[in-house]
């Protein structure tokens, strides 16, 4: 799904401050379950998975990579090393060294259910006061809920999304609701709760954006 991109961004501008916009599409789903999200180029891909995970909604309770290039981007495990699946170090490369405008990329959440997350860079912005530093992020706009964890991959959740829109009232939609929380709503999406936990997060110094 990654393409290649029509330029590599300039080793020398990776340094400068630049604002990326991302959209960010949850693939298969059906209504769109959609999100876009403006951050600093320089922000490394371990971040932008703490980032992308607010954004949607996810509890981020499973593992997950990117997949840029035919190479995948996560967490090494060294108990498991396979030349066809080697994992390089998301906490060692930026945004702005593998992802031009233009170009797409992957993010995969739980290997199990297998969310897949198509990644499009839309725009870049190099015209930023470097005065102003880094730490630029926050989220533009979106569309529905992303699906409760564990729901059992896009089949699973279709099905689910169904059963609540088709029969609301049934006992197997109040099994569904107890399940994946009373209060959810498949057509809600929080744009300014979503902003205060990356602001939180970042606050707090849990991630780091920016250089």
């Amino acid at each position: 799904m990654a393409t290649t991109p029509a330029k590599k961004p300039h080793r020398s501008s990776q340094s400068k401050p630049s604002l990326y916009t991302l959209r960010v599409e949850l693939v298969g789903s059906e209504p769109l379950i959609w999100r876009e999200i403006v951050l600093d180029g320089r922000t490394r891909l371990a971040a932008l998975h703490h980032i992308l995970q607010t954004a949607m909604g996810w509890a981020d309770s499973h593992l997950h990579k990117f997949e840029i290039r035919k190479k995948h981007y996560g967490v090494p495990d060294p108990e498991y090393e396979d030349d066809d699946w080697k994992m390089l170090d998301e906490t060692k490369y930026r945004l702005n060294q593998l992802l031009d405008v233009g170009d797409t990329c992957t993010y995969v959440y739980d290997f199990g259910d297998s969310w897949e997350h198509h990644i499009r860079v839309k725009s870049i912005n190099n015209d930023v006061d470097p005065r102003r530093g880094g730490g630029i992020v926050w989220i533009e706009a979106g569309e529905r809920a992303c699906p409760p964890d564990d729901a059992g991959g896009i089949s699973g959740y279709q099905e689910l999304f169904a059963t609540l829109e088709n029969a609301p009232y049934g006992e197997e939609a109040k099994r569904l609701q107890i399940w994946a929380g009373l209060d959810f709503d498949p057509e809600r999406f929080d744009r300014r709760a979503a902003n205060l936990m990356v602001a939180r997060m970042q606050w707090n110094g849990w991630i780091k954006i920016g250089p």
